[in-house]
């Protein structure tokens, strides 16, 4: 059985909840968690344990959230005022929890032909076909796996360039597929990101579409699993499910079950 889940950020009770009501067994089942997997929460530290002990079993994706414990850790960038994320930096083996981390994907499928899946984070722009989206993630992976990751870490954050076009290259190019996967909520119908706006869907800054909506996006009629956006809450249609459920904020943290064609979801109170 195949689970996609939302956000967790830390939040490991409610993780261990969800993963006792799905009666989730790592013989039988697979977990696929959409990214943010600490911060915010209680225990991050346990969460990443939790996950890297289910072994092949569960699958994540990086988001925003856990690129900024690797930018911290690296020393580029300072902890906000709500980071939740220094029990794992303090920990003995934090090494080894921070090279975990880098090995995980920035999107992943799940399936085959018209029932597959393709996951991110956040979500993808209007120019990029599935195949593209992976490609470009798997440029960043390379480099997060590499003895360049700190390089990159060090010029990964800024909301420029703003627009996608095949001829950007280096730490523009790879900047602009994190901001894509990791943070993009609202763009043009060219494609322009918007960074700043946070708010749910009647909160679209004038010219601007939620990622899913934009016309003529290369990626319609693809099945695409995201997290990222908890002001959206769930949605469920044809060819999206948005799992952010605001765990972190005493909402729910969701899971899907996907295989065979299903969308059984279940959901477990965060308090």
């Amino acid at each position: 059985m195949d689970y996609l889940i939302g956000d967790v950020q830390g939040c490991c009770d409610a993780l261990d909840a969800l993963l006792a009501k799905i009666d989730f067994s790592p013989s039988r089942d697979r977990i696929f968690v959409l990214g943010d997997l600490v911060n915010r929460g209680p225990r991050s530290l346990d969460t990443l344990r939790r996950l890297r002990d289910l072994g092949n079993a569960a699958h994540c994706l990086l988001g925003n959230h856990d690129l900024n414990l690797l930018a911290v850790a690296h020393g580029v960038r300072k902890p906000h005022r709500g980071d939740t994320i220094q029990e794992i930096l303090d920990a003995r083996d934090r090494d080894r929890w921070l090279d975990w981390l880098r090995q995980r994907p920035l999107a992943l499928t799940l399936g085959s032909g018209a029932a597959s899946w393709l996951m991110v984070h956040a979500g993808v722009v209007p120019q990029w076909t599935r195949e593209q989206t992976l490609q470009l993630a798997g440029e960043v992976e390379h480099v997060l796996r590499s003895a360049a990751a700190g390089e990159f870490l060090e010029v990964m954050y800024g909301d420029e360039p703003a627009r996608w076009h095949d001829g950007l290259a280096g730490a523009q190019r790879l900047r602009f597929v994190v901001n894509v996967l990791t943070r993009v909520r609202f763009v043009a119908a060219d494609g322009t990101l918007d960074l700043q706006t946070k708010e749910g869907l009647d909160g679209a800054p004038a010219g601007m579409y939620p990622w899913f909506d934009a016309p003529n996006r290369a990626t319609a009629g693809v099945q695409i699993a995201c997290g990222h956006w908890a002001t959206l809450g769930l949605v469920n249609r044809p060819d999206l499910l948005a799992l952010d459920t605001g765990c972190v904020w005493g909402r729910q943290l969701t899971a899907v079950r996907v295989d065979g064609g299903r969308r059984d979801v279940v959901q477990v109170e965060c308090g």
